[in-house]
């Protein structure tokens, strides 16, 4: 198990990541969401890079697309089922996203994606387990981008191993994300 302190370490070295991450590899965006779900909490902060191609499906809209790379602690409080047992993991993160948006980027939007997460552990709190550290996540979300390229964000997202092996319960997020672009 991760003790305590490594929350706090991850926190700070995502944020230090970003920063030269940032600079050496031209990132579009960079986000910050806090999740949570029935006894665990998500802090999670992430990388964005755009893809060049744009598509108009609808007048005055524009259907983008971008990869998030993304780390993340997830704190369970209910580690095997015992209250009071605490489970710390990391998540690694890959994602394509596709987002809906009106033609200039700003306003509101419409996003969804499919990717791969690699755990730190395999995941074990308040009934729902992992069987393996290989995880597929889907999410879907709602924002806004405002005229000083501020974007907040609403999101639901859901990790599971899509029966690769039992149990499979998954695990469900709620999260409130908040995201710059440079």
């Amino acid at each position: 198990m991760i003790p305590r302190s490594s929350f706090l370490c991850t926190v700070l070295s995502a944020a230090f990541l970003c920063g030269i991450v940032r600079s050496a590899c031209a990132v579009d965006a960079a986000s910050f969401e806090f999740a949570g779900a029935a006894k665990v909490q998500s802090a999670r902060f992430a990388a964005q890079w755009n893809w060049q191609s744009q598509w108009r499906p609808l007048n005055g809209t524009k259907l983008v697309g971008y990869w998030d790379l993304s780390l993340a602690e997830w704190r369970g409080t209910r580690f095997r089922n015992t209250p009071g047992r605490h489970q710390y993991l990391t998540d690694l993160g890959i994602t394509p996203v596709l987002r809906l948006s009106g033609e200039t980027g700003t306003g509101s939007y419409f996003e969804a994606g499919v990717g791969a997460h690699l755990l730190s552990e395999k995941y074990n709190n308040n009934g729902h387990r992992f069987s393996t550290n290989f995880q597929f996540g889907t999410h879907v979300g709602v924002g806004y981008v405002f005229q000083n390229r501020l974007d907040l964000g609403i999101n639901f997202r859901h990790l599971s191993n899509a029966g690769i092996m039992q149990p499979n319960s998954g695990q469900n997020f709620a999260g409130a994300r908040i995201a710059y672009t440079f």
